[in-house]
């Protein structure tokens, strides 16, 4: 029998959960994607960063079957039979360095991630240069790095893009491929996080509570995508993520270093 007082009842944790699964469902939708992001990070705040991560999985998998559907038709097999071997590599180092790894360390970890992603988007250029082709060993790698930090803190999303961007396929495809890359991700996930007992009964029922919100952070997301420009929306969403990388990264480094 599942103990009720297992579900997190902090009011604190909720109000970092609710925006943190609704926009989460927005990128998931097709508006923002990078925003994907900061699910965990303000979890984190409130919860152990490993808690948090796996208290979003079940609802990340959610969200990737919605997903999954709406683009079946639309995806770079190329590009998946590239990165998933990779991919799935980063999960497994993830996996079994998780025992070595504290709190903190993900804190600063996931901090770093957030502040970086920030920062190269905010300061790079090129969007003028010619696309890139694929390649096998650039492909291997960042899906290996993608595979980790999802592992992590489902931050796969900046290696992804890093590999992926620079190749300027056609909107739809780039999102499709993204969404079928990141399903098979969640999925593999959930073995180390089963192992990791991160898909406890109290994270089960928490994300239980949470679930509502993907469906509904998805149709916002696709709403918005029709009627909102993105920049505006964008400069917010990577200020927040930018900040709280930063508390994340004052939160880590404080307890590892000066603590």
């Amino acid at each position: 029998m599942f103990d009720l007082g297992d579900i997190i009842t902090n009011p604190w944790f909720y109000a970092a959960a609710v925006p943190g699964v609704l926009l989460t469902g927005i990128s998931k939708g097709g508006f923002a994607g990078g925003i994907v992001l900061i699910a965990v990070p303000l979890m984190a705040l409130t919860v152990s960063p490993v808690q948090a991560a796996g208290i979003m999985l079940p609802i990340l998998i959610l969200m990737d079957a919605i997903g999954v559907w709406a683009y079946r038709k639309s995806f770079d097999r190329r590009n998946l039979i590239i990165m998933l071997p990779g991919a799935v590599v980063g999960i497994a180092i993830g996996g079994l360095t998780a025992h070595l790894v504290s709190d903190d360390s993900v804190r600063l970890i996931i901090g770093a991630i957030a502040v970086a992603f920030t920062l190269h988007h905010w300061l790079r250029g090129g969007e003028t240069r010619m696309a890139n082709g694929t390649s096998i060993p650039k492909g291997a790698f960042w899906g290996a790095v993608g595979g980790y930090t999802s592992f992590v803190a489902h931050a796969g999303s900046p290696p992804f893009q890093v590999y992926m961007l620079p190749q300027k396929l056609d909107k739809k495809l780039f999102v499709g491929t993204s969404v079928m890359f990141f399903a098979v991700v969640n999925w593999v996930k959930l073995v180390p996080y089963a192992m990791l007992d991160q898909l406890s009964p109290g994270n089960l029922m928490t994300s239980a509570l949470l679930l509502p919100l993907a469906p509904i952070g998805m149709m916002l997301g696709l709403w918005l995508h029709d009627i909102v420009p993105e920049k505006p929306f964008y400069r917010i969403i990577y200020a927040m993520i930018f900040l709280v990388g930063l508390k994340l990264l004052w939160d880590g480094a404080s307890a590892l270093f000066f603590g």
